[in-house]
């Protein structure tokens, strides 16, 4: 949010903050998900590369075309090493998952 913005809302008497902040989570927890977030977007873009519907990708993976969505979305109860699984089987490499996960972008 802008500086300008944010100054705004708080003069109304509006508390401005971070998801974070809100849900009281540590910095380990908040990079987590911000992590699996990654992964999660990621995986939905090789899906979409490889030119497979959800139910094309749950098929390869042995799974529901509705856990494909959850884990496109970034659904908690997705692990990530289902997340992972996911991108290797849409040919990704180590390489590929260890850039996503180093990756300091935020996800919007």
């Amino acid at each position: 949010m802008k500086a300008a913005k944010a100054k705004k809302i708080q003069k109304k008497g509006w508390k401005v903050g971070s998801a974070q902040d809100f849900l009281g989570l540590s910095d380990e927890e908040a990079e987590f998900i911000e992590m699996k977030v990654r992964l999660s977007r990621k995986l939905k873009e090789l899906r979409k590369k490889n030119q497979l519907s959800q139910t094309e990708m749950a098929d390869v993976l042995g799974s529901s075309q509705s856990r494909i969505a959850k884990m496109e979305s970034g659904d908690p109860s997705v692990s990530v090493d289902l997340l992972m699984k996911g991108m290797l089987a849409l040919g990704a490499s180590r390489k590929d998952i260890a850039k996503v996960l180093g990756s300091s972008q935020k996800a919007a």
